[in-house]
């Protein structure tokens, strides 16, 4: 598939990118490369095989979840511009 100079402005333009037109061409090359790996990878018949997360087989670290107050409640309030009995105190917005 090609992408043409025309394509490639109205991708810049709907990514927020500012493309210089004398890049335009250039852009639009590359997406064309782009385009063309992916029907490669389409043309690979994958029916059949798992998909992975990693090229090595890998065991992930499990760790046992425990509930817990993160013990750093002191720490935090010490930021607060206002605190009492361990809590943020914040203004009284409903009467």
């Amino acid at each position: 598939m090609s992408i043409d100079i025309e394509t490639a402005r109205r991708v810049a333009k709907l990514a927020r990118i500012a493309v210089p037109e004398n890049e335009l061409p250039e852009l639009a090359n590359e997406f064309s490369a782009i385009l063309g790996f992916i029907e490669q990878l389409n043309e690979v018949d994958v029916d059949g095989i798992e998909p992975m997360t990693s090229v090595t087989p890998q065991r992930l670290k499990r760790r046992d979840d425990v509930v817990n107050d993160g013990g750093q409640q002191e720490a935090v309030l010490k930021n607060a511009p206002d605190a009492r009995e361990g809590f943020f105190a914040v203004p009284k917005v409903v009467e």
